[in-house]
């Protein structure tokens, strides 16, 4: 009787979770959305324009119904002081680094576009004293830093205003706020998806490690007011070496773009996290609700489960429609089942 109890229990559970459902958007705006994770939590960040503020939840499916705490205000004046965008938090050498892209209040231009480093030795991001690591040394002027490690190494990827374009920039970084040599131009705008709303762009590169080893990065094309803004995709081998341009491969088409059909548009700036129990990928990105919404607050953030194809590279699919409701990321099951009796 014991065992067909716990079994009833185990089974109810399962069925309970199995059942549970969150809808997107996951709040009513939200810019440039990034996930971390750690010990047991999700905290999940986005554009502000003069500050940058955390959620932090176990559940990402009701981020609505977590808090929000602001960490950090620009200051008043200066660099840095305005055009607060696109922060994105790692944790690093038992440490918490925010990176953002800021301008300077005087000068809110791209000339003045820089990207910057905070740093917070607490166990808990929205705790603790973020301090300022400054401004990082980049070639050009740019924005949408990312961090990524690959085999004990650390590497930074952005954005960077080269001419009239904005290319994909790599360089090796000798600690979380400084960078090394060479900072190498990986990837240019080439196809007349990547052109679309009157320049030319590749922003918010994302680093994804696939299940075979091999190495992606995804990224925004085109100019974020078009609704053809939309994910593209560079990818190397497992052992190459991410500072070579030559080893980095771009795919002809987007990889994830706007369906009419289920009144997405403008999809793109996403990041990637894992489900609970570590068994899913998910991508989280914003986009708009209609056509010719441009490149406001009414960007959203939505997440859905990826998939990975036989050959190791990732399956994004088709951005889903709002207010659908989608089964939330997979954790581990609470009760477990006792053995089958002999």
């Amino acid at each position: 009787m014991l065992a067909a109890s716990l079994l009833a229990i185990a089974v109810a559970a399962n069925l309970a979770a199995a059942s549970e459902t969150f809808r997107n958007p996951l709040l009513p705006t939200g810019p440039d959305p990034w996930v971390a994770q750690h010990d047991g939590f999700y905290y999940y960040t986005n554009t502000l324009g003069d500050r940058i503020a955390l959620w932090k939840t176990r559940d990402l499916g009701r981020l609505a119904a977590a808090p929000a705490t602001v960490v950090w205000r620009a200051p008043a004046s200066g660099p840095g002081s305005a055009a607060v965008w696109a922060p994105e938090l790692h944790f690093l050498d038992g440490k918490w680094y925010l990176y953002y892209t800021a301008a300077d209040k005087a000068h809110d231009d791209d000339t003045h576009r820089h990207l910057y480093v905070l740093e917070n030795a607490s166990p808990d991001p929205t705790q603790g004293q973020w301090i300022s690591r400054g401004m990082l040394k980049t070639d050009h002027n740019g924005i949408d830093g990312t961090v990524f490690q690959l085999r004990d190494k650390l590497y930074f990827v952005y954005s960077a205003y080269v001419g009239d374009h904005s290319d994909l920039v790599i360089a090796p970084m000798t600690n979380p706020w400084t960078l090394g040599t060479p900072q190498a131009d990986i990837a240019q705008p080439t196809y007349a998806w990547e052109m679309q709303g009157g320049r030319k762009i590749l922003e918010g590169p994302e680093f994804l490690e696939g299940p075979t080893g091999k190495l992606f990065l995804s990224y925004s094309a085109s100019a974020c007011w078009s609704d053809h803004y939309a994910l593209g995709l560079l990818s190397a081998a497992p052992d190459a070496d991410p500072l070579d341009p030559a080893a980095w491969h771009k795919s002809p088409q987007p990889v994830f773009a706007q369906s009419p059909a289920n009144g997405v548009y403008a999809p793109g700036h996403n990041g990637f996290f894992k489900s609970p129990d570590g068994k899913q990928t998910w991508i989280i990105y914003h986009a708009n609700g209609g056509p010719g919404w441009k490149c406001g607050p009414r960007r959203s953030p939505r997440m859905q489960q990826m998939h990975w194809r036989a050959d190791g590279t990732p399956d994004f699919g088709v951005p889903v429609k709002a207010d659908v409701p989608l089964a939330v990321p997979s954790r581990q099951d609470e009760v477990q089942a006792p053995p089958h009796p002999r």
